[in-house]
């Protein structure tokens, strides 16, 4: 992402954080996914919407939340976070440390995009497989009329 300006707003609306929420869960529901749990953060990390399915695991939402905040606090999707750092491993020990812990750079963590292909958020999703979260972000994601995705060169 070289050359890339990290620009981000804070405006992600209550309304459209419950529209990501309905729209994950309606994708794992279809896919059969295990039990979620989903967490939408605004641009300046705030939570604005958390819900977690009957079933999911305790952990699961600390989870979620690390990895939309690794998402966020990076610029990138949290899998992208973590390939790109894989042999970097003091790095990734030192963002989690700097973070409080609250740092997870594993797929299912999404930064959400506005019509200007600004930040206004991310989502963080936990209880299936790190693809199958990735997905039931994006799914979310796209059912609130929003983009997903890395901030554009």
């Amino acid at each position: 992402m070289a050359g890339n300006v990290y620009r981000c707003r804070v405006d992600l609306t209550r309304a459209q954080a419950r529209s990501i929420l309905d729209g994950a869960f309606a994708n794992a529901r279809e896919a059969h996914m295990e039990p979620l749990s989903v967490v939408v953060l605004d641009g300046g990390g705030h939570v604005v919407a958390v819900e977690r399915e009957d079933g999911c695991a305790p952990l699961r939402f600390p989870v979620a939340r690390g990895k939309a905040y690794a998402a966020l606090g990076n610029g990138a999707s949290s899998g992208v976070v973590g390939e790109r750092n894989a042999e970097r491993p003091a790095f990734l020990a030192s963002v989690a440390v700097a973070s409080g812990g609250q740092f997870v750079p594993v797929a299912g963590g999404v930064l959400i995009l506005d019509e200007q292909q600004l930040v206004i958020g991310a989502v963080g999703v936990s209880g299936a497989s790190s693809a199958e979260d990735q997905r039931a972000a994006q799914a979310g994601i796209e059912a609130a009329g929003l983009t997903w995705g890395l901030v554009p060169e």
